[in-house]
C-alpha cells in the first residue's frame, strides 16, 4: 500500500468533499497532521494507515433504527468487536442495523467505507447522533478519513471536543463497548 508523508496543511487538490474538511479544520483553527494512501476499504488496510500516522484510526459505523428514523454515528477503535444488542441497550434503541448508503450520503455527505466524524457537518437538520466509544473518547489523538477514504488525518481529541462538535452543533454521547 501506498502512503504519502506526512502534511501539515490542506492539499492542493483533493476531493470535494475532503477539501471541506480541511478548510473546516483550518477556519476552526484545529493543527492537524495528515498523510494520502490507497483507497481504504478494508480495516487491515485503515491498520495500515494506523501505523503509518502513528494512531489508531477510528472505525465509524453509520447505523439507524429498524424504522430508519432515527440515525447513528458511532466511532469506536478499529479493533473492538461491536455486538449490536450491547449499544442498543445503552441508548434505548433496539433494532440496530447498518444505515442504507443513501442516507449517510444525504445526512453526511460520505459514501460507504468514508464514514467520519467530520461528516456531521454536513448534518445541518441534526438528525445523526455520535456515539463514541469512551477509548476514543479519552484518547490524546483522534484519526479519522476526511470524508474521503483516500487520505487519512489526526489532530487531538480535545479538538474535536471542543472546537468542531460545538462548531457544527452536535455533542458526543460516550458508550461502553
Amino acid at each position: 500500500m501506498l502512503v504519502s508523508q506526512f502534511y501539515t496543511a490542506a492539499p492542493e487538490q483533493a476531493s470535494e468533499r475532503a477539501m471541506a474538511s480541511y478548510a473546516l479544520l483550518d477556519s476552526l483553527h484545529i493543527p492537524y497532521q495528515r498523510i494520502e494512501h490507497d483507497k481504504a476499504e478494508t480495516m487491515a488496510v485503515c491498520a495500515a494507515v494506523s501505523d503509518a500516522l502513528g494512531v489508531r484510526i477510528c472505525k465509524n459505523l453509520f447505523l439507524c433504527n429498524r424504522q430508519q428514523t432515527a440515525f447513528y454515528l458511532l466511532t469506536m477503535p478499529e479493533d473492538k468487536p461491536f455486538h449490536t444488542k450491547d449499544l442498543s441497550h445503552q441508548i434505548g434503541s433496539s433494532r440496530l442495523s447498518f444505515a442504507p448508503a443513501e442516507k449517510m450520503e444525504e445526512l453526511l455527505g460520505c459514501s460507504p467505507g468514508s464514514a467520519s466524524v467530520l461528516g456531521l457537518k454536513n448534518d445541518v437538520g441534526h438528525q445523526v447522533r455520535l456515539l463514541m466509544d469512551r477509548e476514543v473518547h479519552d484518547a490524546e489523538w483522534f484519526a479519522c478519513h476526511p470524508c474521503d477514504n483516500t487520505g487519512s488525518l489526526k489532530f487531538k481529541t480535545a479538538d474535536l471536543l471542543e472546537k468542531f462538535l460545538p462548531h457544527v452543533g452536535h455533542a458526543c454521547e460516550i458508550v461502553e463497548l
